[in-house]
């Protein structure tokens, strides 16, 4: 079910994570009408996000709204909020949530805008929230979809699903995640929702490889092609609804990723292409790759499962030094083709 939805009056809203996408999804709610409270970790970000409305570290050039304001004491931010939205880096999300648990208001949702998943474990983010809060899962939701923080940041229109077993969640997150540029549609399919936003991820990070190296469009419509077959069978082999990865949380967020250099997985793949290490990727980076983390535990979920997955395979060769990324292409594009594609 995808149903659109129009805006909630105005809630107290808190985000936790000021880096460029929890900063981004914050103006969209104070755009929407939210009166929102943002947590960073470093006292000099919050304070220039409330005096100076700007977040230079993270969206340079962007103006915030008046309404947005933000805080490194997490006591402050969750203090009667009614929504509690969640961006942090998805490996350091169960460390964080043992503040959280004991400041978190009674009954609010809580909705993660993380794609990743956890490293030791394969759980995704709404199932670690879930573990490290204590909370029923009928009051977690996830957004994803193509979700661009610049773009977003810069009020380009575009869409986003929210995700819950609990419609009623969804709809109550996805009308404050409203505003004149910024759709939000609602489905229940949790599993295929957050699986559509970290598998989107290693794709990307092939297409970066493979553009780092020099191929062409061919190269990276095939890789694109076959990626969303193997996101596909890998989501539904965990429980997903094949038509969510056909939406705007699978196919949507491929294309949006693959294709922009705004995309941190696909910069990552890049300069994997261009001959850096994996360690010299990480230190490059300003701010996290998410599908780098995810490659491992997504090939161990998908071993569990008795799903080929070649290209996120060829991917964690690249990341373990054992594959130069200028072989990667024709190993990638070597899987049957299904008849009638």
């Amino acid at each position: 079910m995808n149903v659109v939805l129009r805006r909630a009056e105005s809630r107290r809203v808190a985000v936790l994570g000021a880096g460029s996408w929890g900063t981004t999804f914050a103006k969209v709610l104070a755009e929407g009408g939210a009166d929102v409270v943002l947590w960073a970790r470093r006292p000099e970000v919050a304070r220039e996000i409330t005096e100076t409305k700007r977040n230079s570290d993270y969206l340079p050039g962007i103006n915030l709204p008046r309404t947005l304001t933000a805080s490194d004491h997490l006591d402050r931010v969750l203090d009667g909020a009614e929504q509690v939205y969640v961006s942090v880096p998805s490996q350091s999300l169960r460390a964080n949530l043992a503040a959280v648990r004991t400041l978190l208001p009674v009954e609010a949702p809580v909705v993660s805008l993380m794609k990743g998943v956890e490293k030791g474990t394969g759980l995704r983010m709404s199932e670690v929230l879930q573990q490290g809060l204590d909370i029923d899962p009928d009051r977690i939701a996830v957004a994803s979809g193509p979700n661009l923080a610049l773009e977003i940041a810069r009020r380009q229109p575009t869409a986003a699903v929210v995700s819950s077993t609990s419609t009623d969640t969804a709809t109550a997150v996805a009308a404050t995640a409203t505003n004149p540029y910024f759709r939000s549609f609602i489905n229940t399919d949790v599993i295929g929702t957050e699986f559509g936003g970290v598998l989107k991820n290693l794709i990307a990070v092939a297409i970066g490889i493979v553009d780092g190296v020099g191929y062409g469009e061919n190269t990276k419509a095939s890789i694109i092609t076959r990626g969303l077959a193997e996101m596909t069978g890998f989501a539904v082999a965990n429980g997903a609804r094949p038509e969510t990865l056909a939406g705007l949380a699978g196919l949507g967020d491929l294309i949006a990723t693959c294709q922009s250099p705004l995309s941190r997985n696909n910069t990552a793949g890049r300069l994997l292409g261009q001959g850096y290490r994996y360690d010299e990727v990480v230190r490059q980076m300003n701010q996290t790759a998410e599908g780098l983390a995810s490659v491992a535990p997504i090939l161990a979920l998908a071993a569990d499962h008795g799903v080929d997955m070649p290209i996120v395979s060829q991917v964690g060769e690249v990341l373990a030094g054992r594959l130069d990324p200028r072989n990667i292409a024709p190993h990638l594009t070597e899987t049957d083709e299904p008849q009638g594609e």
